[in-house]
């Protein structure tokens, strides 16, 4: 029993023992658990704290996108505002183009003067826009120049068809014209005759016009009798005045040059007195230089404005091609012939203001085109003879009748150096005028009628063939064409 009571203690003791580590061990356990707990607590501050700045950030992005989202809706509004009025101005455009500026482009194609309207909104509707704009426009002109060169060949070629088969007619009129004048003595004949040869330079301007040639060949001829024939051809001749300069007599234009060269100073003629007082007078003046000739024609008429001189100049330089179109309703050729003729046969032509307050018209005749022809070739004696020293006015040609007017003048020479000088001429005998031969008895035969106006027709055939034409009795004004 002693010794159940001494080991109940010790039992005691170590259940005690025991119980004490047990316990020890269920504090470390729990501690243990404690120290989990808190770092499971700590991550989990730790992840809501993380997901709390991502929940921010999303929402700063969400807030971000959605303002990029309104600037981009803002932006999306704005093109599409501004396409719709890049459309109403391209629409308005078009409607320009069609009604304003396709047909003053037309237009500026024949009158380069005449203004294009421009965009009525440049840089609205886009580079790619104006481009196709422009393009339509050469496009459009490409076209118009195209129809318009093939309806002006149709027309020339028309023309050019029609003119010659009535030249022909116009030239056998003038053949018999001149077999009843050598037969007549019947001044209406003369009428008759220089009525054709209007008729005929009309027909002539038309012909050189379409590109067809002057109609007549022509042998060497002395310059003054060209002068002469082209004198003849034109209404309202007896107001030319022509006074010869040339210090050679028989200066003469190649046989190649002496027609072109009439049917010019025909048609510069012709304006001359056209657009001047009827009662003023057309003095024409022949010089002679060291390189060629000269014919200067002045008037007194109403002169150009600065636009005419321009377009006159530009037709007497003879331009590659000149559109019927562009002469005007009723045409007006007289420029364009003159200039297509020097431009062809190597003459040249030039209009300036005249001391007389009109018009100057010079035309030039080059050493090549000029010749001396022989002493044995006859001269016609309505071919206005040099201006001599010891007389006074103009040796002017006239028409049949009209006797020159002797006139006291210095004729230009030149000097050793080529250089014009001056020295006097003794005066020459006048040739007799057609008035001044003696009249033939009444109810004369064929031969003295054909004797009486010998000295006409020597004038009237030589003017159509080798030498200078005559000038017919004066008939009322018939204008002329610039």
């Amino acid at each position: 029993m002693t010794q159940i009571a001494l080991l109940a203690p010790a039992a005691v003791s170590a259940a005690a023992l025991a119980g004490a580590g047990v316990m020890a061990r269920a504090r470390q356990r729990a501690t243990r658990r404690a120290a989990a707990a808190e770092e499971r607590l700590a991550a989990c501050e730790e992840h809501a704290r993380t997901t709390e700045a991502g929940l921010a950030l999303s929402l700063h992005r969400s807030e971000e996108h959605g303002r990029t989202v309104g600037a981009r809706l803002a932006r999306s509004e704005a093109d599409a505002q501004d396409a719709r009025e890049r459309v109403r101005t391209l629409l308005a455009e078009i409607g320009h183009l069609a009604e304003h500026r396709l047909p003053a482009a037309a237009l500026a194609l024949t009158h380069p003067t005449a203004p294009v309207p421009a965009l009525l909104e440049p840089g609205r509707v886009g580079e790619d826009a104006e481009l196709a704009l422009k393009a339509v426009i050469d496009a459009s002109c490409a076209a118009v120049l195209g129809e318009r060169d093939r309806v002006d060949a149709a027309a020339r070629a028309t023309m050019r068809g029609a003119t010659s088969k009535i030249q022909t007619l116009l030239y056998q009129v003038q053949s018999l014209v001149q077999q009843l004048q050598h037969d007549n003595d019947d001044p209406r004949l003369l009428e008759v005759d220089f009525r054709n040869e209007v008729a005929l330079r009309r027909i002539q301007t038309v012909a050189v016009l379409c590109e067809a040639w002057p109609g007549l060949a022509r042998t060497d001829s002395p310059l003054a009798e060209v002068i002469a024939g082209a004198l003849s051809r034109v209404p309202g001749y007896p107001r030319i005045k022509v006074a010869n300069h040339l210090r050679e007599p028989r200066l003469a234009v190649v046989a190649r040059a002496a027609e072109p060269l009439a049917v010019a100073v025909a048609e510069l003629l012709a304006n001359a007195t056209a657009y001047s007082h009827p009662d003023t007078e057309v003095p024409v003046t022949l010089q002679q230089g060291g390189r060629g000739a000269l014919v200067v024609i002045d008037d007194s008429g109403i002169g150009m404005d600065e636009d005419q001189l321009r377009r006159a100049r530009r037709l007497l330089a003879g331009p590659p091609k000149v559109l019927l179109t562009e002469l005007g309703n009723p045409p007006k050729a007289g420029f364009a012939v003159a200039g297509g003729l020097a431009r062809q046969y190597g003459f040249t032509c030039h209009i300036e203001p005249s001391p007389y307050g009109g018009m100057r018209t010079i035309i030039r005749v080059p050493a090549a085109l000029v010749t001396v022809v022989d002493s044995e070739q006859t001269l016609s004696i309505l071919a206005p003879q040099p201006v001599r020293a010891g007389t006074a006015g103009s040796a002017a040609t006239a028409a049949p009748g009209e006797r020159a007017t002797p006139v006291l003048a210095a004729v230009p020479e030149p000097d050793a150096d080529g250089l014009p000088s001056r020295r006097r001429r003794r005066p020459q005998h006048q040739q007799p005028a057609v008035d001044d031969l003696p009249e033939p008895p009444a109810g004369r035969t064929p031969e003295e009628a054909a004797a009486r106006w010998h000295a006409l027709q020597q004038g009237t055939g030589s003017g159509r063939a080798a030498v200078a034409g005559t000038a017919p009795t004066p008939v009322p004004n018939e204008g002329a064409d610039q």
